[in-house]
C-alpha cells in the first residue's frame, strides 16, 4: 500500500516547513507549491489523496484554485488554510467545495488529526475480521480474548484494535497516522511514538522479536504491516 499523497500550498515559508516535516513525520508523500497557479497545476497532474491550501496566495489564490479545481471535477478533499478569521471567509471556502477550514494560528496537532480523518473519510472502509489464526497465536476480536500457546494474552483494546486494522489490511502498509486516527481517533492526538509504543509491546506479547520480527514488520518512513504467510495462517470474516 503506497503512502498517502498530500499537496501543500502555502506560500510563508516558515510555515511551509513546519507543515512539511509534520506531514512527512506521520509517513506522507509530500508535494509542495508556494504560488496558487503552481498548486492548481499539481492538483490537476499529481493525483494528491488531500490538499492543504492556503487561501491567500500569489498568482492565484486559494479561493480561486478551490472553485476552479471543483469546476473540473478534482473531488480531493481541501482544507483551507487562512489568517482571516471572519465568517465570511469561512462560509466562502466552504461553498466553493472546501471540506474543512483551520485559521492560522493552529494547533499543529489537531491539523494533522483533521487530515487523517479526511483521508478515513475519503478511503472505502474495510470488512474487519472477527479471528486471526497464526503460529501459536489466536485472536477473537470480538470476545477481547487471545491466547499464545493456550495461555491468556492480556491485550489491550488498542492493541486490538492495531492488530485488528493489520489484519484487516494482511499484506499491505497501514500508516501510524491511519493507526492514529482508526485506533486512537479524531478526538485524541496522541503522536506517531506512541504507535511505536504499542507496536513493541504488541510485539513482546505475541513472541515477535523486536530485534528481528517477522510478523510487525516495520516499514520504515510509513508504518506497519502484518506478515502472514503460510497456508495455515487464516482470517476469519464476520
Amino acid at each position: 500500500m503506497r503512502a498517502d499523497r498530500v499537496l501543500i500550498v502555502e506560500d510563508d515559508r516558515a510555515m511551509l516547513r513546519g507543515l512539511v516535516t509534520a506531514a512527512r513525520a506521520e509517513g506522507y508523500d509530500v508535494t509542495t507549491a508556494d504560488r496558487g497557479d503552481d498548486g492548481l497545476r499539481l492538483l490537476r497532474d499529481g493525483h494528491p489523496d488531500l490538499v492543504l491550501l492556503d487561501a491567500m496566495l500569489p498568482g492565484m489564490n486559494g479561493f480561486d484554485v478551490c472553485r476552479t479545481a471543483r469546476a473540473e471535477g478534482i473531488m480531493v478533499p481541501i482544507i483551507m488554510l487562512t489568517a482571516r478569521g471572519l465568517e465570511a471567509d469561512r462560509v466562502q471556502g466552504l461553498d466553493l467545495g472546501a471540506d474543512d477550514y483551520v485559521t492560522k494560528p493552529f494547533s499543529l496537532p489537531e491539523l494533522l488529526a483533521r487530515v487523517r480523518a479526511m483521508l478515513r473519510r475519503s478511503r472505502p472502509a474495510d470488512e474487519l475480521p472477527a479471528r486471526l489464526e497464526f503460529d501459536d497465536v489466536v485472536v477473537d476480536f470480538e470476545k477481547y480474548e487471545a491466547t499464545r500457546s493456550g495461555q491468556p494474552l492480556q491485550l489491550s483494546p488498542k492493541e486490538y484494535g492495531m492488530l485488528r486494522l493489520l489484519a484487516a489490511r494482511r499484506g499491505d502498509v497501514v500508516s501510524r497516522a491511519e493507526l492514529l486516527d482508526r485506533v486512537w481517533g479524531y478526538g485524541s492526538c496522541p503522536t506517531t511514538r506512541t504507535v511505536d509504543t504499542h507496536i513493541a509491546s504488541l510485539r513482546a506479547k505475541l513472541g515477535d522479536d523486536g530485534a528481528h520480527p517477522r510478523r510487525l514488520i516495520t516499514v520504515h518512513g510509513v508504518g506497519y504491516k502484518l506478515n502472514l504467510q503460510k497456508p495455515d495462517e487464516h482470517l476469519t470474516r464476520p
